[in-house]
């Protein structure tokens, strides 16, 4: 599991698209206006919850954040150009509620390593970066992980965020984000030893 580069962009857009603000501020008057959002990051959010959850929960999940956040758009920080990392908290707060899930899922997996070869061309791409693919012993870290290390650490490496978007999608200070990536890493390379997949 390789961790995004921290400077990495977020969504291209063509100049001339509106930005994320912009759309859901025109939506707090044009509610199908929305769907633009929905449009531009449910296959992301989707992929980041399957990896988290698995793919029989992630239909709901992800259908659940963007109906939060149709309900919370006129509270968006119409400062914010870009919605990702609004939604990726919203979708890490419902992950929360599956949270005993998580981790007895992830337990579940370090007994038995997944091989299952069916699937699109697209999902195994996203299966590369998800829990279904993890090795049995990093299954059992991330499961041994706190919720804070695992949220930052898997926001990063599954989310594919900045540390600047997983602080504004967890509301904590970047610093924190460091710190916690840090020790979640330190954590992994402890338990893998050589079979670390978190460069850096």
């Amino acid at each position: 599991m390789a961790v995004a580069d921290p400077s990495a962009p977020g969504i291209a857009r063509m100049p001339a698209e509106p930005t994320d603000a912009e759309v859901i501020e025109r939506s707090r008057d044009d509610p199908e206006g929305f769907s633009v959002i929905f449009e531009r990051y449910y296959a992301r959010i989707h992929r980041y919850v399957s990896s988290r959850l698995g793919p029989s929960a992630a239909d709901d999940v992800a259908a659940d954040t963007f109906l939060a956040a149709f309900d919370q758009r006129r509270r968006y920080d119409l400062t914010r150009p870009e919605a990702g990392a609004w939604l990726f908290g919203i979708a890490t707060n419902l992950i929360g509620r599956h949270r005993r899930s998580e981790v007895r899922r992830y337990r579940a997996m370090a007994r038995v390593d997944v091989r299952d070869d069916s699937g699109s061309h697209e999902d195994k791409v996203a299966d590369r970066v998800s829990a279904e693919r993890m090795q049995p012993r990093l299954a059992a870290a991330l499961a041994a992980l706190s919720k804070g290390d695992r949220d930052v650490l898997l926001l990063v490496a599954c989310g594919q965020l900045t540390y600047d978007e997983v602080a504004l999608a967890l509301g904590i200070p970047a610093g924190t984000v460091g710190s916690r990536l840090n020790r979640a890493k330190k954590r992994l390379r402890t338990t893998l030893g050589k079979e670390m997949y978190v460069h850096g």
